[in-house]
C-alpha cells in the first residue's frame, strides 16, 4: 500500500510541475515599449478576451467530442480543456474586478 501511495505522490508531483509551467496560449502578450495609448490598452484587453473566450470555444468543442463518443478525443484532454478555461475565466474575472476597483479609485480623487 505504502508503494502505491508513493507512486501516486510521483504523479501528483509530475502534474504540480506540468501546471507550474505557464503554455503560450494562456501567456500574457507583451506590452510594446512605445508609449502606451488607449488604443494599445483596448487591443490588448481584446486580444486577451478573445483567448479566454477560444479556451471556452475548444473546451466546449472537446466536452462535445467526448459527450458524443469521438474515439480521437480523451476524456482527459477534455477535463483539462475545461480546467485551463476555467482558470483564464477567473483570472478575467480577477483583472476585471481590479480594473473597477480602480476606476472607481481614481473616480473619487479630488481634482
Amino acid at each position: 500500500m505504502q508503494g502505491q501511495g508513493h507512486s501516486l505522490y510521483q504523479e501528483l508531483q509530475s502534474l504540480a510541475s506540468q501546471a507550474r509551467s505557464v503554455p503560450a496560449e494562456l501567456a500574457i502578450p507583451a506590452i510594446p515599449e512605445q508609449n502606451s495609448s488607449q488604443s494599445d490598452f483596448s487591443a490588448m484587453l481584446k486580444g486577451a478576451l478573445d483567448k479566454v473566450n477560444g479556451l471556452q470555444g475548444e473546451s466546449r468543442q472537446l466536452s462535445t467530442a467526448v459527450e458524443m463518443g469521438d474515439p480521437k478525443v480523451s476524456l482527459a484532454q477534455a477535463m483539462l480543456a475545461g480546467q485551463k478555461a476555467s482558470i483564464a475565466f477567473e483570472a478575467t474575472v480577477q483583472v476585471r474586478t481590479k480594473l473597477v476597483e480602480a476606476y472607481k479609485e481614481i473616480m473619487s480623487m479630488p481634482v
